[in-house]
C-alpha cells in the first residue's frame, strides 16, 4: 500500500513539475505579443445602434514606449494621426490643423466612438513586469485548451488593477481577457481569434473589444497585414511628423 501511495505521489509531482508556472506562461505570452518593431495595416469596425463604421489605419511601433498611427479612411477620419512617446499622447486633426495632447481624464474617452479608450492604447507594459500572476484553472475556449490566469497589478497607475487572462496552451497567445477596476467591477472584455504565425511568433489577428458598461457588439480590431522586427525610420516617432 505504501508503495502504491509513493507511486501516486511521484506521478502527481512529475505532472505538476511538467506544467509551466504562471510566470513562465505570461513571459511566453509577452514574447509573442511584443516585438522590437512592428508595422501593421488594420481595420477597426465600430458596431453602432443604427450603422457600423470601418476605419482603416497604418501603424508603426518601437518597443513599449513609441507608436505612431495614421488613419487612411473613411474621408472623415483620413489624415488623423496619433503619436505616443512614453506616457504622452498627441493627436493631429486635419480638419482643425491642430495638435492636441491627450492627458488626464481625456485618456478615458473613447477612440473615435469605439469601445477602445486612449488609455487602452497607452497600456503597453509587458504583463510579466506589471502584474503578479497565478493559474486559477484550465478551461476550453472555443474548443481550444487554455489556462485561466489571474493577474493583479503591481502598480497603482495601471488602468486595469485585475485581469483574468485565458492563454492558449498550444500557441501561448491570449484567447480572452476580462479587465477589472480596483473596485472589482468588470470594465471591459477582449476576445482574441484568427491566430496566425508571423515569423517565429504567433499573433491573434482579430480582437473584439467590448465595454462592459455599454450595450452593443463592441469593436473589432482586425490586423490585415503585419511586419515584425523590421527597420523603421527615426523621423516616424517625431512630433514634427504629425503635420506632414
Amino acid at each position: 500500500m505504501k508503495y502504491i501511495l509513493f507511486i501516486a505521489c511521484f506521478w502527481a509531482t512529475s505532472v505538476l513539475a511538467q506544467a509551466p508556472s504562471a510566470v513562465e506562461i505570461i513571459k511566453k505570452v509577452d514574447s509573442n505579443m511584443f516585438t522590437s518593431t512592428k508595422i501593421s495595416e488594420s481595420s477597426m469596425v465600430i458596431y453602432g445602434k443604427r450603422r457600423d463604421r470601418t476605419i482603416t489605419s497604418l501603424s508603426y511601433s518601437r518597443g513599449e514606449d513609441e507608436s505612431y498611427s495614421e488613419y487612411l479612411s473613411p474621408a472623415r477620419e483620413k489624415g488623423t494621426k496619433m503619436l505616443k512617446l512614453k506616457d504622452r499622447l498627441w493627436i493631429y486633426s486635419p480638419s482643425t490643423d491642430r495638435i492636441i495632447q491627450i492627458s488626464g481624464h481625456m485618456l478615458r474617452q473613447s477612440l473615435m466612438g469605439s469601445d477602445v479608450s486612449y488609455e487602452d492604447m497607452m497600456q503597453e507594459r509587458k504583463l510579466a513586469e506589471a502584474y503578479e500572476s497565478k493559474i486559477i484553472k484550465e478551461e476550453e475556449i472555443d474548443g481550444r485548451k487554455s489556462w485561466l490566469i489571474e493577474l493583479l497589478a503591481k502598480y497603482d497607475d495601471l488602468t486595469y488593477q485585475k485581469m483574468h487572462l485565458w492563454v492558449d496552451q498550444a500557441y501561448f497567445v491570449p484567447l480572452k481577457e476580462d479587465l477589472y477596476a480596483k473596485s472589482g467591477q468588470l470594465l471591459k472584455t477582449i476576445a482574441f481569434s484568427d491566430i496566425q504565425q508571423v515569423g517565429n511568433k504567433y499573433f491573434p489577428m482579430k480582437m473584439n473589444y467590448k465595454d462592459a458598461l455599454k450595450e452593443g457588439k463592441g469593436t473589432d480590431f482586425i490586423t490585415n497585414k503585419l511586419q515584425c522586427d523590421v527597420p523603421i525610420p527615426e523621423h516616424v516617432f517625431n512630433k514634427g511628423n504629425l503635420k506632414k
